[in-house]
């Protein structure tokens, strides 16, 4: 009698078909740019804060020489305003910040393309006679790129208010607006609370969480 080999005594695991191993896929990448686009948010966030205490340190020293100047210095007399080297570098940090946040958006809208192609391939079969029941467990294919579709545009439209802050934050002279953008940026007003429910649900219909 042959002995069995190791493979034959263990419960293989069933094969998911093409269309159900990609959406799975996308789950998981969907997890890990949600969560590298968290870390570039916190490191942006200490790199605005840096800019903002800087320009209110710069106002700050500007009103006293303002002052010192108004005691008596004639207006040739006046200082020329200075390059701030460590302000430029913040900006141009916060710019390479904000090119990595653009990266990540692009690639999940690739990934919500990519789940609207497989379900328009699920209605041509359906469309053929072909009943097919959830890849999963009980969400139909169309919702993932519903699910898709939503976090996509709320991180669109976050990428947008950032490009905003990053454009005007260096420039503001109003301290009070300098403290919207700052809290604007570490909010996100635009990624609901939802997102986060949205994807360990994703997670775990895929088979990524268990129960």
């Amino acid at each position: 009698m042959a002995a069995k080999s190791p493979a034959d005594g263990t419960p293989r695991r069933p094969v998911l078909p093409v269309s159900a191993r990609k959406i799975k896929d996308n789950a998981a990448d969907w997890h890990n740019l949600m969560m590298k686009w968290e870390r570039l948010n916190d490191s942006g966030f200490t790199t605005a804060n840096k800019i903002v205490n800087m320009k209110i340190s710069e106002q700050f020293q500007d009103n006293k020489l303002e002052i010192a100047c108004d005691d008596g210095a004639t207006e040739s007399e006046k200082p020329a305003p200075k390059y701030n080297e460590e302000l430029d570098n913040c900006c141009a940090e916060l710019l390479e910040t904000l090119k990595h946040m653009t990266k990540i958006q692009l690639k999940m809208e690739k990934l919500t393309s990519t789940t609207k192609a497989i379900c328009d391939l699920e209605t041509f079969h359906q469309g053929a006679g072909n009943c097919t029941a959830p890849f999963f467990h009980t969400w139909p294919t169309p919702y993932f790129y519903e699910v898709s579709l939503k976090l996509s545009e709320m991180y669109k439209k976050e990428l947008q208010l950032k490009q905003t802050i990053v454009q005007e934050i260096a420039h503001s002279a109003d301290q009070d607006l300098m403290m919207v953008y700052l809290s604007s940026w570490l909010y996100q007003p635009y990624i609901e609370n939802s997102s986060k429910l949205l994807l360990e649900a994703m997670l775990l219909e895929t088979g990524h969480r268990q129960c």
